[in-house]
């Protein structure tokens, strides 16, 4: 090999690597990890060709954005499994403690939200 293709072998090489810890952060690495805990608004499963099941709890107490004014903190979030949805579904409006993950961007097959809940810790 001559010295001009090594060094574009060792830069394409580094590109591409470059690019698979840029995709890695941006899509896959958990950026925070937590739980929430509410009364369960909805779950539905949404999609033009990936199918997912999205979801919202009201959270209990008030937020104000401006004075005067009441509005009740809410929580979207995407779920990753099937099991858990449809648990969610048959119980609409119970209150549930939810265990999720946090990403820095939503994947289309993971769901519409950054927000991915993988479990549930309580149901009443």
């Amino acid at each position: 090999m001559t010295t001009s293709k090594k060094v574009i072998s060792i830069v394409a090489v580094l590109v591409i690597l470059l690019l698979a810890v840029f995709c890695y952060y941006r899509y896959f690495f958990v950026f925070g990890e937590g739980v929430k805990a509410g009364e369960l608004n909805y779950v539905v499963k949404k999609g033009y060709i990936f199918k997912t099941y999205e979801g919202k709890i009201i959270q209990s107490g008030i937020r104000s954005r401006t004075t005067g004014t009441v509005q009740s903190n809410e929580f979207e979030f995407s779920i990753s499994n099937k099991d858990i949805a449809e648990k969610m579904m048959a119980n609409s409006g119970k209150f549930y403690e939810l265990h999720y993950k946090e990403y820095k961007n939503p994947l289309p097959w993971r769901g519409f939200s950054v927000y991915v809940v993988d479990s549930i810790l309580t149901a009443k």
